[in-house]
């Protein structure tokens, strides 16, 4: 049970090995690959699991929504938690939480309960997605950060780009519950992989020597530790890390709840058929309990949403825009197998089309330094990314062919990948070194939001089109709601933040957000 409990060292040959942080990097990158994965493989089985359960769209996209919602609430605790227990053993319990729940999802009997099983699987990609840059940084020397976390970033994006294709081929081939299962194998790879190849991110305490009488200093100079305390920045044993309070339990609830209850009432218009006295209770317990989230986050010590450093920061508007980018990158993803199920197509000609966006996506943001020149301020390459986002979704709400239709998702994911970099650089950059690690689990949340928001508006415009009855009218509904958030994308991306003392994204070896500290001596 002990052992459990902590941090397993690596064997000695791979700690010494001189691709040792390679290795960790390339373990990170299983998780990084995987979430990216079950985040875009999911939404292209809509239609095969509507079939199954007899069930519409309003009620089947709980299958993703629920996921994203807890996954949101979960991140910037889960993120704490492992500060405090160890990035390393969290990150691997998150792979074994997250590899058993996707075998439960693969042989769930119903709707329901697949549902509260992708809650129990986002418990698990909470401890991954936390972790997975935390682990970077702490695995690699500060001259080779950026490239690694570079590596990190390719591995989001293919797995995000293969997700449609996967999907598309399990759910044509062998089935929905396959989408799932494909999970399992991996993950148990990863977790072999993460507990040989990963470095321990905490000590073990020491054993204490005695008790230090009320106000008895430590011996030692020079901010060396007493004897039997840890040494610093390494907790001991069940001892919170400095800086690093505790989950806020509080605002976790009522974000929670402000979320859910959003979201069913936006599913409730979308023909889930809930009594409008439901729908009511939901939009007010909605405003209500995010109302007591914005009260209890000024109030908090350690909030889950820190408004004091975002207001500080000027950093509002810009987290509002990786809101609309993630929500305008993620409907599509819902959208498009809807449209190509409705024509007769398959899932995985569906999968096919959709993998220009993300592929679109992730060549931008690599190439984006040589496609737009290297002067151009972060709020300049926002706008100009945000810009072609917006005229591509506008394009896509006119039904076309395919090779019309995969033209265009390529040029959205592309002007998506221009933005959402500089869009990160410039809310990083506008926050001190100590408020980084708070502004990127923001980041993460605001993101998360995003992409529930766009399930949640597909699904609005899907359904209103039927009232229409128009043929693709629910594609152009959906596409030009797109088309206007990623136009509020622009005036979010134009206002930025503002830049603050000792900001997080200046130049020290290390990508906007992540400037070098000094690492655990000798890693183990």
């Amino acid at each position: 049970m002990v052992t459990l409990l902590r941090e397993p060292a690596r064997p000695t040959a791979i700690r010494e090995h001189p691709l040792a942080p390679w290795f960790a990097v390339a373990t990170v990158c299983f998780g990084a690959f995987m979430g990216q994965l079950d985040a875009s493989v999911v939404t292209v089985a809509f239609p095969a699991l509507q079939r199954q359960f007899g069930t519409g769209l309003a009620a089947t996209q709980w299958v993703s929504l629920a996921y994203l919602l807890v996954l949101t609430a979960l991140l910037v605790p889960a993120g704490r938690w492992s500060d405090r227990a160890g990035r390393k053993l969290l990150y691997l319990y998150g792979f074994v939480v997250f590899s058993a729940a996707s075998a439960a999802c693969g042989l769930a009997p119903s709707l329901g309960v697949l549902i509260a099983l992708r809650v129990v699987q986002a418990g698990g990609a909470a401890l991954l997605q936390a972790n997975s840059v935390a682990l970077v940084v702490t695995s690699v020397p500060a001259r080779t950060r950026r490239a690694a976390l570079g590596v990190q970033a390719a591995a989001q994006a293919v797995g995000l780009a293969c997700g449609p294709v996967v999907g598309g081929v399990l759910v044509g081939t062998v089935g929905w519950r396959w989408v799932f299962l494909i999970n399992v194998p991996v993950g148990l790879l990863a977790v072999a992989a993460g507990w040989y190849l990963l470095p321990r991110t905490r000590r073990p305490a020491r054993p204490a020597l005695g008790p230090l009488r009320a106000g008895q200093r430590g011996s030692a100079r020079f901010g060396q530790p007493a004897a039997g305390q840890p040494a610093a920045g390494q907790p001991a044993a069940g001892q919170p890390a400095a800086g690093h309070p505790g989950a806020d339990l509080g605002g976790m609830g009522l974000l929670a709840v402000s979320t859910s209850t959003g979201m069913l009432a936006i599913s409730s218009l979308s023909g889930l058929g809930l009594p409008l006295w439901a729908v009511a209770t939901c939009v007010a317990t909605a405003a209500a309990a995010g109302a007591a989230l914005v009260r209890h986050s000024w109030r908090a010590a350690a909030p889950l949403l820190d408004l004091r450093a975002l207001a500080a920061a000027g950093t509002g508007p810009a987290l509002g825009g990786a809101l609309c980018a993630y929500l305008v990158l993620f409907g599509p993803l819902v959208l498009f197998p809807q449209v190509v199920s409705a024509r007769g197509g398959s899932a995985a000609s569906a999968g096919l089309l959709l993998t220009a966006l993300p592929a679109g996506f992730g060549l931008a943001a690599v190439a984006v330094d040589r496609l737009i020149p290297a002067g151009w301020p972060n709020r300049r390459r926002c706008v100009v990314g945000g810009a072609l986002a917006a005229a591509s979704a506008a394009a896509l709400a006119v039904p076309a062919p395919d090779a019309v239709s995969v033209a265009l998702l390529g040029l959205l994911g592309a002007g998506l990948g221009i933005y959402t970099p500089a869009n990160n650089a410039e809310i990083m950059a506008s926050v001190p070194v100590r408020d980084a690690a708070a502004a990127g689990g923001m980041v993460n949340m605001t993101r998360g939001i995003g992409t529930a928001l766009g399930v949640a508006v597909v699904s609005l415009g899907l359904h209103a089109g039927t009232f229409l009855r128009q043929p693709d009218a629910g594609l152009t509904l959906s596409m030009a709601a797109l088309a206007a958030v990623a136009l509020v994308g622009v005036w979010c991306g134009q206002r930025g933040g503002r830049a603050g003392p000792s900001p997080a994204g200046e130049q020290g070896g290390g990508p906007p957000g992540l400037r070098p500290t000094r690492q655990m001596a000798g890693p183990r």
